[in-house]
């Protein structure tokens, strides 16, 4: 007899992790939840409304102005992000939002606010969010987790190709450096870092195929689902 869990996957970024997430969301039906689109939710909102992140007081009063909503859309075949009810899943993707969302992801206040709203999210298991601290801090008790890793030239190069087509004036060397960053604000950031739980499946997907990774993390799921 099947049964429903909760996927946690974590690693670096451009490994593929949402990739992987929403196509396993659409193979077992389950939800697929986002983190790194709530923190780039709310960098957005901080963004537009000016507000100093570094001011914690600031910081508390613009979180009580934040909602967010994961929508699906049956067109795109997606959950996809909502701020204030305004649909932001393809604006929260540009790099200027890219160059603070570690920052401000980093912020204890901002952690705890979603943190709390995604572990609402997991109670009625069924669900498959990609981060960088699932495993960790949001699911620890996840019945499988994926701790995802890749070459760091791979992953310029998949996060290049994918930026390219929205923005042809942006350069490898800007990537690199902005992936350069994230890595390190996110490793070495005093509230959850990125780290591997001790219990999570390494899977390195430098030589790997999005398919062949899918796969891959698929077959471990079922093996938990149908024990």
């Amino acid at each position: 007899m099947s049964k429903k869990i909760i996927i946690a996957i974590d690693g670096w970024s451009s490994c593929g992790k949402s990739t992987l997430a929403k196509e396993l969301a659409k193979e077992f039906g389950y939800l697929y939840v986002d983190s790194g689109a709530m923190y780039r939710a709310i960098t957005l909102y901080f963004l537009r409304n000016h507000v100093d992140w570094t001011d914690k007081a600031e910081v508390k009063k613009a979180l009580k102005e934040i909602s967010l909503e994961f929508i699906y859309n049956e067109k795109s075949e997606q959950s996809e992000m909502h701020l204030n009810e305004e649909n932001v899943e393809y604006v929260i993707r540009d790099l200027v939002v890219a160059e603070k969302v570690s920052d401000v992801a980093a912020i204890k206040e901002v952690r705890k606010f979603a943190v709390e709203q995604q572990q609402l999210m997991g109670k009625k298991k069924g669900l498959i969010m990609d981060g960088r601290d699932i495993g960790t801090v949001v699911f620890p008790k996840a019945e499988l987790k994926i701790f995802l890793t890749a070459d760091n030239a791979v992953r310029v190069e998949r996060r290049f190709k994918e930026l390219f087509e929205k923005n042809p004036n942006i350069t490898i060397e800007e990537i690199k450096a902005n992936l350069e960053m994230r890595d390190y604000i996110d490793s070495n950031r005093e509230e959850s870092p990125l780290r591997k739980a001790d219990d999570a499946i390494l899977v390195d997907n430098t030589n790997m195929t999005a398919k062949e990774t899918i796969q891959k993390v698929a077959k471990l799921a079922k093996q938990i689902i149908t024990a």
